[in-house]
């Protein structure tokens, strides 16, 4: 399969090629980081870099299993580097190796060493990490394949709506094209790359034992994507349902899965006093078409699952998405970034004048001048309502 080009990804390492920075590629599994560092690579030897510039070493490889040690990997390292130029080092999934900030630590001071690293686990940047490598490292947060992407890989642009429907089920893991839109064996892929998200990232990252009660608060989030929820609330829905469940276990299955980034907490945004608010979430899943492998149905829950590409795309864009609460309205969204903020409605269809209406009740309860823009899947030209934009939600995901 022809390698999908990450440019948008590609064009960040590009600005901070030879930065004293460590380059911190973080996503979940099967999100294209390897693939990523290696087309960051091709480009380096296209330019000026010799290859015996350039190190790369992928940890989960069992070929490299004897430098999980940290000190065997640091005299491998050392062992490679040259003297009169820069070296490029490529570490992939490093989370395998014991006491890696220390040798990130140490690689980093050395004046010849550019260093990118991978991992599929938030634990990589957990609070002890992050302040021993505090002030030296860029995080570049990874998902899998954008709508435009996705298009782009198929290099066709015609009939989007039905090429959207085929993005939702057939899923946004770049590997899945290789499937040819074929269900079952896309079904059976992402059923893989759960189970090994749930087994190594989740289970054992965070000595989870019960993986039934596991299981059955992924399907109840992957049920409820675009709903607010609190963690009292999935604890006394589960424990309804007959499994008996307590908070603090919610609480620390929740942690587990978005520290794996198979699933994204929104919090929620008070507008009017400029602040977040504690409790009622929502949560997304990184790749919608994993709904299906979950709960064996199909996504026809369109406005929701709409609501979820959204998102996802607006993190690709926006350092800080929330949703948003104006009263005793609710937003769909609210970016923030420095001073700029924005906000968004998103609906499958706002051709019933009821449902326009209450799309733009929140948006209009909102006295500032910042954008608003409610993303449909209607198909009619763009169109202002006393300054709140309508716009096709495809159209802008191509933007």
């Amino acid at each position: 399969m022809e390698l999908i080009q990450r440019s948008q990804y590609i064009e960040k390492l590009r600005s901070l090629r030879d930065k004293k920075v460590i380059k911190v590629i973080t996503g979940v599994r099967r999100c294209g980081k390897s693939t990523l560092m290696y087309l960051y690579q091709r480009e380096l030897l296209k330019a000026d870099v010799k290859k015996q510039q350039i190190i790369n070493i992928n940890f989960e490889d069992y070929d490299f299993v004897e430098l999980r040690n940290a000190k065997a990997l640091y005299q491998y390292i050392k062992d490679r580097l040259v003297d009169d130029g820069m070296n490029y080092l490529f570490l992939d999934e490093i989370q395998h190796v014991e006491r890696y900030a220390d040798v990130v630590d140490a690689l980093f001071v050395k004046d010849n060493i550019d260093l990118y690293i991978t991992g599929s686990n938030a634990y990589l940047l957990s609070s002890e990490i992050a302040t021993l490598l505090s002030g030296r490292y860029v995080e570049i947060k990874l998902l899998p394949l954008s709508f435009k992407e996705y298009i782009t890989a198929t290099g066709d642009t015609s009939n989007l709506e039905r090429k959207y429907a085929d993005y939702i089920t057939f899923s946004s893991f770049p590997y899945a094209k290789a499937f040819s839109n074929e269900e079952q064996f896309v079904n059976d892929y992402l059923r893989g790359i759960y189970s090994t998200i749930v087994l190594k990232d989740v289970m054992q990252r965070n000595s989870i034992s019960d993986t039934m009660l596991l299981e059955n608060v992924i399907a109840f989030l992957a049920d409820n994507i675009g709903n607010t929820l609190s963690v009292k609330k999935i604890a006394d829905t589960l424990t309804s349902s007959g499994r008996k469940v307590d908070v603090k276990t919610i609480e620390k299955y929740l942690s587990a899965l978005c520290q794996s980034f198979v699933l994204y907490q929104a919090k929620r945004y008070d507008v009017k006093g400029r602040q977040l608010l504690k409790t009622m979430e929502k949560y997304y899943l990184v790749d919608v078409a994993l709904r299906n492998t979950l709960l064996g149905t199909r996504n026809t829950d369109f406005g929701r699952v709409l609501e979820n590409v959204v998102y996802l795309e607006l993190l690709r864009r926006n350092t800080n998405v929330y949703i948003g609460k104006a009263d005793s309205l609710e937003i769909d969204f609210v970016t923030v970034n420095m001073q700029e903020i924005a906000y968004y409605q998103v609906a499958a269809t706002v051709r019933d004048k009821t449902t326009l209406e209450r799309e733009l009740q929140p948006l209009k309860a909102i006295k500032d001048n910042f954008p608003k823009t409610i993303l449909t899947l209607d198909t009619d030209p763009i169109s202002y309502y006393d300054g709140i934009k309508r716009e096709n939600v495809l159209d802008w995901l191509l933007n």
